[in-house]
């Protein structure tokens, strides 16, 4: 269950597997609508009589990025075939086009004739019914249409454009698809299909012996016929070589901000911090949505994806993006969730792409009792990061344009849902979405939003407000101390859960108790802090050689062990990085950043072929579990890398001055 290759532009995402076929089309906008379902969309070879797709055990296949950019750079070699296969894939930076060059190289003393298939395995607007599949004559070009949304196919290699294709019905009595009609070599040429149909389309190349050719194909999407031929035309006059190395060129600019300096840290380390920073930016819509995950995968375990925002998400891992410099990437998410706001002035649980309400499983009546269905959280961290993204880059418009409307009636509403007998947050479900009460992350992220709305109300002269957000703030943080610190165990709880008698304390050891000092609670110096960072590195630490930290103790989530005193859960990678952050944080000397840079060298580690980084992984296997790649993951690894290179800088100036 993984996406190892993903490429995009904003608007248009595509997804690739581990032996390169094409699993999820999103347009038009990232995570939304998916226009395969996650069905394959398969490649196949055939050469001198032999025919093989690319997920034929034989293949021998590395999969990676031309460095610094969007564009895959893939190697599959099959002996059999006596064919090397050196694959680019890319998205225009600005156009919905997607691009393949295949260069292939003759391994063999003798010439060969090589045709490359491509299919195309469509369900348009999300589902299979109503498709038409039709070769276009005009242009000599394969298209598939249904309502708002055309796509084109076509190629080209030394030999000119498509050699063949057929069109037909794909999953529907004993029909396939199209893809069964290329395993001898040759394609029917049927013209129209409509209903569950597919594609297909031959290119060839003549190779001389120990030979080279190279093949090219390309996908133009848009809302009308004429669209998306003229986005064909644009690639055919521009040439899609040199709009391939376009792309590159882009990305590498687009990177250049974080510069060059970045310590003693290795250049594996590096490598993933600039990818992160790449993979980030393929999940954030260019209308603000900044989504969790685009794979599809996972419907086979939940019936539900990721590809949803969360704003606790968005919120963490815009203010990671904003840290590495990227204010204008992240500047519509805030304006995103001012149009999502509630009259009320809360998030809700999730969103669509286009701004819609996500699926919930919150409940608004339990026993009869009505329930916000809310995770407080998410709310209160949009302020927080809006509030940081200010502090660092001094870009004053985007909160005064929001200050109205996002954070005066989201800061009202922190304000006024408060529990008044213990001075903390009312009850609402924890930032894993499982349960119900008063949870001690959640009051540190409702401190942390009152305090940004606070300076918010300073910055713009709105002084009253700033002393009620403020005075409610600091009335929680003495709640927080009086009710969610136990003596007995030297830490803090998890949270406040309602029983009969009472409020009882949760005291399940809780990796998200990190934000005790992220949102500025306490200082990571502070005592009580430390001492509950300590049991977590201590206590939720997986003992296995795959190693990392578990969310909570028996986490039940993808659970692989009963062994809970050596494996608590399994090891994600967001939570072992909280305690590198930690770590970094607290560092006095040089050699105190030890710890945290082997961290992220195991971090590195923990990547799937191509780069990317899942959610969690199998205690003992150490392979990939739930989704990948995982948005908040490699948000959190720039996040640690950035605080890593400004710490040993300030240890280092303090040291030399």
């Amino acid at each position: 269950m993984a996406r190892h290759l993903v490429i995009g532009n904003g608007k248009f995402l595509i997804n690739l597997d581990s032996r390169c076929f094409i699993r999820d089309i999103y347009y038009p906008y990232v995570g939304q609508v998916n226009h395969t379902g996650g069905q394959a969309c398969r490649f196949g070879v055939w050469s001198n009589g032999a025919f093989v797709w690319l997920d034929d055990p034989e293949w021998n296949i590395e999969l990676g990025y031309i460095e610094n950019s969007l564009v895959t750079n893939i190697t599959a070699r099959h002996e059999g075939l006596g064919l090397e296969l050196q694959m680019n894939d890319g998205v225009h930076q600005r156009e919905c086009i997607y691009i393949k060059r295949v260069f292939i190289r003759n391994l063999t003393g003798e010439p060969k004739e090589v045709r490359l298939f491509f299919h195309q395995d469509l369900m348009i607007d999300g589902n299979e019914v109503g498709d038409t599949a039709a070769y276009y004559p005009d242009n000599r070009t394969v298209f598939h249409y249904k309502k708002k949304y055309y796509f084109m196919f076509n190629g080209c290699s030394k030999l000119g454009g498509i050699h063949q294709y057929t069109t037909g019905i794909k999953r529907f009595h004993s029909a396939e698809g199209t893809w069964r009609d290329a395993e001898d070599g040759e394609l029917m040429g049927n013209a129209i299909a409509q209903g569950s149909v597919d594609s297909t389309i031959s290119l060839r190349a003549i190779l001389p012996p120990r030979g080279e050719g190279t093949v090219y194909y390309w996908m133009s999407v848009g809302p009308h016929l004429e669209d998306v031929k003229r986005l064909d035309q644009y690639v055919q006059e521009s040439q899609p070589e040199k709009l391939l190395s376009r792309i590159v060129i882009y990305w590498n600019h687009w990177l250049s901000r974080v510069g060059s300096d970045f310590g003693d840290l290795p250049g594996n380390i590096v490598r993933l911090f600039k990818h992160s920073l790449l993979i980030v930016r393929t999940q954030i819509d260019e209308h603000g949505a900044i989504l969790a995950a685009n794979d599809t995968d996972i419907l086979q375990y939940n019936r539900d994806h990721y590809s949803y925002m969360w704003p606790r998400d968005g919120a963490l891992i815009a203010d990671a993006m904003s840290l590495a410099g990227y204010h204008g990437t992240v500047a519509p998410f805030f304006h995103f969730c001012n149009r999502a706001l509630s009259p009320e002035g809360y998030l809700y649980h999730k969103y669509n792409p286009d701004g819609t309400v996500g699926s919930s499983w919150h409940p608004y009546i339990v026993e009869g009792i009505p329930r916000l269905p809310i995770q407080e959280d998410e709310t209160a961290l949009v302020l927080f990061a809006l509030w940081k993204d200010y502090e660092r880059h001094g870009e004053i418009e985007l909160p005064q344009a929001l200050y109205p409307t996002l954070v005066r009636k989201a800061a009202s509403f922190l304000c006024d849902y408060v529990e008044p007998t213990l001075g903390l947050p009312l009850p609402s479900y924890d930032l894993w979405e499982e349960r119900y009460g008063i949870w001690t992350y959640t009051v540190a992220s409702v401190y942390g939003g009152l305090m940004a709305a606070s300076y918010f109300a300073d910055l713009f002269g709105d002084y009253e407000r700033s002393d009620n957000y403020r005075g409610t703030a600091e009335r929680m943080k003495r709640g927080m101390l009086a009710h969610l610190w136990d003596e007995e165990s030297g830490r803090f709880a998890r949270g406040l859960v309602q029983r009969e008698y009472g409020w009882e304390k949760d005291m399940t050891l809780e990796s998200s108790l990190f934000g005790l000092f992220e949102f500025g609670v306490l200082p990571a110096s502070d005592d009580r802090v430390s001492r509950t960072m300590q049991a977590i590195a201590r206590d939720l630490a997986v003992r296995t050689e795959v190693g990392g930290i578990a969310r909570y103790t028996n986490d039940y989530y993808f659970q692989q062990s009963g062994d809970i005193e050596h494996v608590p859960g399994n090891p994600w990678i967001i939570c072992t990085l909280w305690v590198a952050n930690f770590q970094i944080e607290t560092a006095l000397m040089l050699k105190d950043l030890d710890e945290p840079r082997t961290t992220l060298e195991k971090v590195a580690g923990w990547t799937l072929s191509g780069g990317n980084l899942p959610e969690q992984l199998h205690p003992s296997e150490g392979t990939a579990l739930s989704v990948a790649p995982l948005t908040w993951s490699h948000a959190t690894y720039v996040e640690t890398v950035c605080k890593y290179v400004r710490k040993r800088e300030q240890l280092l100036a303090a040291f030399n001055g």
